[in-house]
């Protein structure tokens, strides 16, 4: 569990700069195991000895007698066949010779795979002599950045823009338009192939991954949540919290209700990937997290889609007091958000195609429009949909997210 936990929640385990934490626990687990394979091994290793002795034994001995007792003739050399015959069917020293093999096959196979995983390679690594960062503003500069995942297919190209302490803007395209690795970029997730990502003025490949990772916090729209308990996920990004501060985040979260509602309050278990947990749960718990790490910068999907009214009043009550007086990037599906914003930059197929407000850019910006407009016939459908009434059918416009930095 603690390795599927792991590899599933790579990210946020990245995010929250807890892998050393993560590799220490790992340490503990396998140590446990290897004592215990140790042990059976230890045990296998006395016992099959024995067991070939033993019927190697058997076998001499039966031979040694049934031969006096044929030369006595007391016994017919048939039937001394017949006993050496019935004697190594029990034995069956074979079948035990091809279980040690196929454990051997098996053995080999599962050594190749975890080599496989060992020797990959690390994409994004601390350089050795790695600036450890202050406490951030949080101002965050692109400058001329282009990032390809492969060579020749750059899903960013040339994208400049300034995102001052504590200000909202908006990134605004469709999809593969490059939103996500904008906000990828910032954690140093990836690696730019051209350009620079400056944070404070440094450029984030001089940095100590942790310690700029444990100033940027992430709530993502697909909740990770760990399989232990609230506490423990609410904790994941500040080892040491206490009692108090936990309780202080959950509040602010808006969680600190449903947590008292359950039966062992923050000691509940919320299994594994948090499925004791409803959707708006989990985003609170996740909110609380994030709050508890107190990042400078945040990375924030703001889906409250798949939820009720009650519980979206709530996250959004959250997600406000997570983002006061912090650089925000929002992935945003609500026009409140965009409108907002002190900038919106507008981005077409990697490339950054115009910025301004949201009145300048309803203006000029043909694109903005266009993704303006989809939205607003979306939250018709879905007023109309409430109130039961059809509606005539509109163009199809191109499908689009909107992505927000503050």
């Amino acid at each position: 569990t603690l390795v599927q936990d792991n590899a599933a929640g790579a990210r946020v385990v990245k995010a929250f700069g807890q892998e050393q934490r993560e590799i220490e626990r790992f340490d503990e687990e396998n140590e446990v195991l290897y004592e215990r394979y140790f042990d059976s091994t230890r045990l296998q290793s006395f016992n099959t000895p024995l067991l070939n002795f033993m019927a190697n034994g058997s076998t001499i001995v039966m031979l040694w007698v049934g031969g006096l007792l044929v030369v006595w003739g007391q016994l017919t050399l048939g039937e001394l066949v017949a006993f050496y015959a019935y004697l190594l069917q029990i034995v069956g020293p074979v079948r035990q010779g091809g279980f040690l093999m196929s454990m051997a096959s098996r053995a080999a196979a599962s050594a190749e795979r975890i080599m496989e995983v060992l020797d990959t390679p690390i994409a994004v690594s601390s350089p050795p002599d790695a600036i450890e960062l202050p406490e951030l503003r949080g101002e965050v500069e692109f400058e001329d950045v282009t990032c390809a995942y492969h060579p020749g297919r750059a899903v960013l190209q040339h994208v400049s823009f300034t995102a001052h302490p504590g200000t909202t803007v908006a990134l605004v395209g469709a999809t593969g338009s490059g939103k996500t690795t904008v906000a990828n970029l910032v954690p140093r997730f990836y690696d730019v192939t051209s350009g620079r990502v400056l944070i404070d003025g440094y450029d984030v490949r001089d940095v100590d991954l942790g310690s700029l990772r444990r100033q940027v916090g992430i709530v993502m729209q697909e909740t990770t949540l760990f399989s232990g308990t609230i506490r423990e996920n609410i904790a994941f990004g500040r080892a040491g919290a206490t009692d108090e501060e936990i309780d202080w985040a959950a509040n602010a979260a808006r969680a600190a209700e449903f947590i008292s509602r359950l039966p062992d309050g923050y000691d509940t278990v919320v299994g594994e990937r948090g499925v004791s947990l409803s959707g708006g749960q989990k985003q609170r718990v996740a909110i609380a997290r994030a709050l508890l790490m107190d990042p400078r910068i945040l990375i924030l999907d703001e889906f409250t889609s798949a939820v009720d009214a009650a519980t979206e009043r709530l996250i959004r009550a959250a997600l406000n007091e997570l983002m006061r007086d912090r650089t925000t990037f929002v992935i945003a599906h609500r026009l409140s958000t965009v409108r907002a914003a002190d900038q919106i930059l507008v981005l077409q197929r990697g490339r950054l195609v115009d910025v301004g407000t949201h009145a300048e850019l309803l203006e000029r910006s043909s694109i903005y429009r266009e993704i303006h407009a989809s939205q607003l016939a979306e939250s018709d459908d879905v007023a109309i949909a409430k109130n039961g009434h059809a509606r005539p059918s509109l163009a199809p416009l191109a499908t689009t997210e909107v992505e927000v930095v503050r």
